[in-house]
C-alpha cells in the first residue's frame, strides 16, 4: 500500500522565528509520519529544516522574505519598538497592508505558484496542505493547482479566531484574510470549533476543527529539582493583559513569599514581582514545566471567549504532568476536566487561594497533574489528531509506529 503523500506548505520550519504554531507543526508532522503519511514540507518563511520525520522543499522566496523581515524590524525601531502593532479589535486594513499585499501579488505569488506546480508534478502528492501561510498572499494558486492537477487543497488556521479580521493575528505577522478568498480550498481546517462558523461566513466551503494536543514522549514529566512556585510561559501578553494581571501581577504583589517566573518576552502589562526569564527554548522547555510547582495556562482573550478554541499550552503542560492553574477558556472541559485535572480561576483572589493550596499539599499537585497526563495520553496525543487529518483529507495508512496509548 503506497504512503499517502501530503505536500505541506508551511508558515516557517525553523524555530528561531519564534512563530507559535511552528513547535507544534513539528509534533503534529512527526505524529503524521507515525501514521503512515509521507510528508514533503515547503517553508514560506526561512530556510527548510530536514528531520527524520519529513523531506523538505526550499523556500523560493527567502531572499525576498527576509528583505521584507528587516524592512518591518527598522520601522518597529524608528517607532521606538519591537514591533509594527496593531489593535486588539478590529485592526484596520491600512495604506501600508494594502501597499504589501499588492506588492506580494505581483512578486511573490507567481513565484510560488511555479514553486509548486514544479513540486506537484515532481512529487505527486495526494493532497497540499498550507499550515497557517497568509491566506491572501497565496491568493489563486489553490485553484490553479486544483484545475491542472485535481488534488484536493486544504489550508491549515492553527491561530483562529486570533486570525480573524476582527482581531488581526500578532504582531509579528499579517492579518492573513484581508485580500483573501477562503472558498478557494477544497477544505478549511481550523483549531478552533466555535470559530468555524466565521470561517465559513467568510466563504469557506468547509470547515472542520482539528485541535491542538501534544508529543507525550517529548512533553513529558522531567526527574528535576522544583526551581520556582509559579510559571507561565508564553509570546507575550497582547490579548491576554488583563489574566496576566490577574493570575501573575496582583498575586505575586499580595503574596512575596511565592517565587513567580515568566518565561517568554514583549510583556507590556502588569507582571508585579514576578521574575522575567526570557526566552524558554524548546527544547528545554518540559524541564522548565517539571521545574515549577504550579503552571499557569493563561490563554488570550480571543480564543477564551470563542468556545472550543484550543491552544497548544494545556496540552503541553499536561502532557508534562504539570499542576495547572487556568483562566476562564470556553470549552476547557473538553479536554480537561475542571476540579480534576486542572484548575479555573475566575480572578486575582481565587488564583491566590489555588497557588496556596497547591504549593501547601505537593501530593495534591502531582495527584492532578498525572490525571491530566492520563488524559492527554487517552484523547489528546498528536497521533490522535494526525489520524484525525488524514480522514478529513479521507486518506489512510498502514502506521509505522505503536497504536496510541
Amino acid at each position: 500500500m503506497r504512503a499517502p503523500r501530503i505536500l505541506a506548505v508551511a508558515s516557517a520550519v525553523d524555530l528561531d522565528f519564534r512563530y507559535g504554531c511552528t513547535p507544534a507543526w513539528w509534533q503534529l508532522w512527526k505524529g503524521l509520519y507515525e501514521a503512515g503519511a509521507d510528508l514533503v514540507v515547503t517553508p514560506y518563511r526561512g530556510r527548510p529544516v530536514e528531520s527524520p520525520w519529513w523531506r523538505t522543499a526550499p523556500n523560493p522566496t527567502h531572499r525576498e522574505g527576509e528583505a521584507y523581515a528587516a524592512l518591518r524590524d527598522g520601522l518597529a525601531r524608528l517607532k521606538g519598538d519591537r514591533y509594527l502593532r496593531r489593535a486588539e479589535d478590529a485592526p484596520p486594513d491600512s495604506t501600508l497592508d494594502r501597499l504589501t499585499r499588492e506588492t506580494i501579488w505581483r512578486v511573490v505569488t507567481p513565484r510560488w505558484r511555479r514553486h509548486l506546480e514544479r513540486l506537484v508534478e515532481r512529487e505527486r502528492p495526494d493532497a497540499v496542505l498550507v499550515f497557517t501561510v497568509p491566506m491572501a498572499h497565496l491568493r489563486g494558486v489553490a485553484g490553479a493547482l486544483r484545475e491542472r492537477f485535481g488534488i484536493p487543497v486544504a489550508f491549515y488556521d492553527g491561530d483562529v479566531p486570533m486570525s480573524l479580521p476582527e482581531f488581526g493575528g500578532m504582531d509579528t505577522g499579517f492579518n492573513i484574510y484581508h485580500g483573501a478568498d477562503p472558498s478557494e480550498y477544497d477544505l478549511v481546517l481550523s483549531n478552533s470549533e466555535g470559530g468555524i462558523p466565521r470561517l465559513l461566513e467568510l466563504g469557506a466551503r468547509r470547515a472542520e476543527a482539528v485541535y491542538w494536543a501534544a508529543d507525550p514522549d517529548f512533553f513529558a514529566p522531567q526527574p528535576v529539582e522544583k526551581e520556582m512556585d509559579v510559571f507561565f510561559y508564553g509570546y507575550g501578553d497582547k490579548f491576554r493583559r488583563e489574566w496576566t494581571a490577574a493570575l501573575v501581577g496582583e498575586p505575586s504583589r499580595a503574596a512575596p513569599e511565592i517565587d513567580f517566573a515568566l518565561g517568554g518576552r514583549d510583556f507590556r502589562g502588569d507582571v508585579g514581582r514576578a521574575r522575567l526569564l526570557g526566552d524558554v527554548p524548546f527544547n528545554v522547555f518540559a524541564r522548565a514545566i517539571s521545574a515549577a510547582r504550579v503552571n499557569l495556562n493563561v490563554t488570550r482573550r480571543s480564543h477564551a471567549t470563542v468556545p472550543g478554541s484550543s491552544t497548544c499550552r494545556p496540552f503541553e503542560l499536561a502532557a508534562a504532568g504539570a499542576a495547572i492553574v487556568s483562566n476562564p477558556h470556553a470549552g476547557i472541559e473538553r479536554w480537561l476536566e475542571p476540579g480534576s485535572e486542572l484548575l479555573v480561576v475566575e480572578d486575582a483572589e481565587q488564583a491566590l487561594a489555588a497557588y496556596r493550596e497547591l504549593l501547601a499539599d505537593p501530593a495534591q499537585a502531582e495527584a492532578m497533574g498525572a490525571r491530566a497526563r492520563e488524559r492527554l495520553l487517552d484523547e489528546h496525543t498528536y497521533a490522535h489528531r494526525a489520524r484525525r487529518l488524514l480522514d478529513l483529507l479521507g486518506l489512510r495508512a498502514p502506521a509505522r509506529a505503536q497504536a496510541v496509548r
